[in-house]
């Protein structure tokens, strides 16, 4: 943990800029009044979130950049250049800790955008930060320094796990860390559908589905044991579970979730390359 509370400043302030804030504030790495955010001034609704938090709400991003040792950059990948630019030509002394989350967005084109002396992380986040069960990544910038990835592993570690990564792997890790949570949505829903269909009542069926799926990822990662080993585990010859499975082979269960990694991915490089179509 962070020896003392730090000064923490948010450049655009929506969901996962308040999840982020949140986290830091529960692990004890920062309070409200140690924070500020900026965010757009029709933003009104992200505004009163941070002010709900004790945090200063203002609608400039320089005076979020003087008044903060962390600079978090929460805004679209679009917004980037724009945001930034304030930045670059104020003259500031920005020698900071810039963390962005904007995807697609490289260190490169970050350091570019910022003034010299920034210090810069690309950083992955994904929704489940929001309950603090987030999986998190980082690539760091030329300029930062060790303590900057402590200071940035601890703070991801505040919402989530969290690791050090090179940045050619951003893509495949937004396919399956990023758009993840969408697909196991896709899989409760399916699951309660099913459950549903044979006669549980549908607010059980979610219940017991979502916690089915939170209990099997966390047997994964907490045992370290072979997804494949915990499967073998549940399938008892000629048993119920053996014949669910020999339907999801049929239908290619499998293969679709390999393929909607791969197409995501693909998707990632196409963005990175500034094909937004």
């Amino acid at each position: 943990m962070a020896s003392k509370l730090l000064k923490i400043g948010f450049i655009g302030g929506g969901k996962m800029a308040q999840a982020m804030a949140k986290g830091f504030i529960s692990a004890g790495l920062a309070k409200g009044e140690t924070m500020i955010s900026s965010c757009h001034p029709s933003d009104l609704a992200s505004a009163k979130a941070f002010k709900e938090l004790g945090a200063e709400s203002i609608f400039e991003n320089v005076p979020v950049v003087e008044k903060s040792e962390v600079v978090i950059i929460s805004v679209k990948p679009t917004i980037v250049p724009v945001a930034l630019e304030p930045i670059k030509q104020a003259g500031i002394k920005a020698d900071k800790l810039f963390l962005s989350i904007a995807m697609g967005v490289t260190i490169k084109q970050l350091e570019r955008l910022l003034p010299s002396e920034s210090r810069v992380m690309r950083v992955m986040p994904n929704t489940p930060a929001l309950v603090r069960t987030g999986a998190s990544v980082f690539v760091k910038g030329s300029k930062a320094t060790k303590e900057d990835s402590r200071i940035t592993k601890t703070l991801l570690e505040s919402v989530g796990t969290c690791e050090e990564v090179p940045e050619s792997l951003l893509d495949p890790i937004t396919a399956l860390s990023g758009s993840g949570p969408a697909y196991i949505y896709v899989l409760i829903e399916a699951l309660a559908d099913g459950a549903v269909k044979m006669g549980m009542p549908r607010d059980m069926a979610y219940r017991l589905a979502s916690q089915t799926v939170l209990g099997a990822g966390k047997m994964v990662r907490d045992t370290k044991t072979h997804p494949g080993v915990l499967k073998d585990d549940v399938t008892s010859p000629a048993g119920s579970t053996a014949a669910g499975l020999h339907f999801l082979e049929q239908k290619g269960f499998r293969s679709a979730v390999i393929g909607a990694i791969q197409a995501a991915t693909e998707r990632c490089i196409q963005v990175s390359k500034g094909d937004s179509h």
